[in-house]
């Protein structure tokens, strides 16, 4: 028999099976990862919570109240998006507008899957405390423990949940020359492998003062990654969205997604396209509608959702350096008076897309507004939940047609910005601003 015919048979005998072997040991090994993961548990979470029933007169009156304020100003200022409040688990209002693609006239509806911006930070801490919950995370514990190479010492993973790193912005980095070519993407890895081949300053020392921060979560999304052994975009599914019904919510994967997803406009309505910074997840990136952040926030109301004292370290604030109202928790800010009222929500900017997830938990209300045109109604929006509690801001409500006009006028075509000084946060409005606790925002996104 001649050489090549027992080099053939020695392939079939010896290295195809080997071959076949390892992709069968790489299926194993990630079905064992899948299957050690925690997640929420997989129910009917409707049912899990037990509202009061609402009368017709009381869902009339605040449904006459938010169709006006949704009629004068969502509609004449070209909003585009989606808007549902909800009182004690029952939708008292939901509108939809505008287009997922202007060009091509798609509708938007309530499947319609909308980058949520920064209140993507929401849902990455979801996952992050259920990895607490189940002991697989340690909030204590140094980042330098989860991700090798991370160059910073003492920089802890409650301070990158609570924004008190005073690690360096990525989204400023990537603008700067010296740090990176803001003509290639930038992934997860590349932020990582930046500040461990950089290692650029630090803001100040991590666990003194708040700054509000994108990379916290980016390096977040990568800790859960360490420890799921999955990819963000799977973990997020298997351990939150698939467990609490979230079915048109999903982590924008750029390299399949990009050409799918729902589009991003200017205020004129001029198409905002991609940029250096789209890849990047844990901060942003997630899609969803406000149908399925509402499932999200009424399981929040289940005792188990969450042990009660995981939830109590989560929706405290951790940022008292200066006096005022305003405070940040594990993915959410918050509202805190000295009266005892407290209002969670969390606010998003990125490109043209704006979002706003408003959670008052004592009297059971939630908003939602999300838009993929750059417009301030979605932000206004937060101002409805004083329909339902005399908080310190009003409801945005315009009695005539005169205020109507007068509140339609657009803000400036720039990036907002929200100071948030802590020293006058008494009298600020909290409805039109977007920014952090004690500093100014960063890049961006909120």
């Amino acid at each position: 028999m001649k050489l090549g015919v027992w080099v053939y048979f020695l392939i079939l005998i010896f290295i195809i099976p080997a071959c076949k072997s390892s992709e069968n040991e790489i299926v194993r090994q990630t079905q064992l990862a899948e299957s050690s993961v925690p997640a929420y548990d997989s129910i009917d979470w409707s049912k899990e919570t037990h509202f009061e029933k609402l009368t017709p007169a009381e869902k009339r009156e605040k449904f006459e109240q938010i169709s006006s304020f949704f009629n004068q100003e969502w509609i004449p200022t070209n909003a585009s998006g989606g808007l549902i409040v909800a009182w004690k688990g029952q939708i008292i209002f939901e509108g939809y507008t505008g287009y997922s693609d202007w060009e091509k006239k798609i509708p938007i509806d309530a499947n319609t899957p909308i980058h949520i911006a920064s209140v993507s930070k929401v849902l990455t801490a979801l996952a992050v405390l259920k990895l607490i919950q189940f002991h697989k995370l340690d909030p204590e514990a140094e980042v330098s423990s989860y991700l090798k190479g991370f160059p910073y010492e003492n920089v802890k993973v409650v301070d990158l949940l609570t924004h008190r790193s005073g690690l360096p912005n990525y989204l400023s980095l990537s603008d700067d020359k010296q740090y990176w070519d803001n003509s290639k993407m930038m992934s997860n890895q590349d932020v990582l492998d930046l500040l461990i081949t950089k290692k650029p300053p630090i803001s100040f020392l991590a666990g003194s003062k708040f700054t509000y921060n994108n990379t916290n979560y980016l390096l977040l999304a990568m800790i859960i990654e360490k420890v799921t052994g999955l990819t963000y975009p799977k973990a997020m599914k298997q351990m939150v969205f698939d467990p609490l019904g979230m079915t048109h919510t999903f982590v924008m994967e750029f390299d399949k997604d990009a050409n799918r997803v729902s589009k991003s406009y200017y205020r004129n309505g001029r198409e905002w396209g991609y940029d250096h910074l789209d890849k990047t997840y844990g901060d942003k990136n997630i899609y969803s509608t406000p149908r399925d952040l509402l499932k999200m926030d009424i399981a929040m109301y289940s005792p188990n959702f969450l042990p009660k004292e995981i939830k109590e370290i989560a929706w405290k604030g951790y940022s008292y350096e200066k006096k005022g109202i305003k405070n940040y928790g594990f993915g959410i800010r918050m509202l805190e008076w000295d009266n005892g009222d407290k209002l969670l929500y969390h606010k998003g900017l990125w490109h043209g897309n704006r979002s706003t997830y408003v959670r008052d938990y004592k009297d059971e209300v939630c908003v939602i507004a999300l838009g993929n045109r750059l417009n301030k109604s979605v932000y206004e929006s937060m101002g409805l939940v004083s329909l339902f509690h005399q908080y310190s801001f009003p409801a945005p409500i315009p009695e005539s047609k005169e205020d109507s006009l007068k509140l339609a006028q657009p803000d400036d075509e720039v990036l907002d910005s929200d100071p948030l000084s802590k020293n006058d946060s008494k009298t600020e409005n909290p409805v039109s601003s977007e920014g952090g606790n004690n500093e100014s925002e960063n890049g961006g996104t909120d």
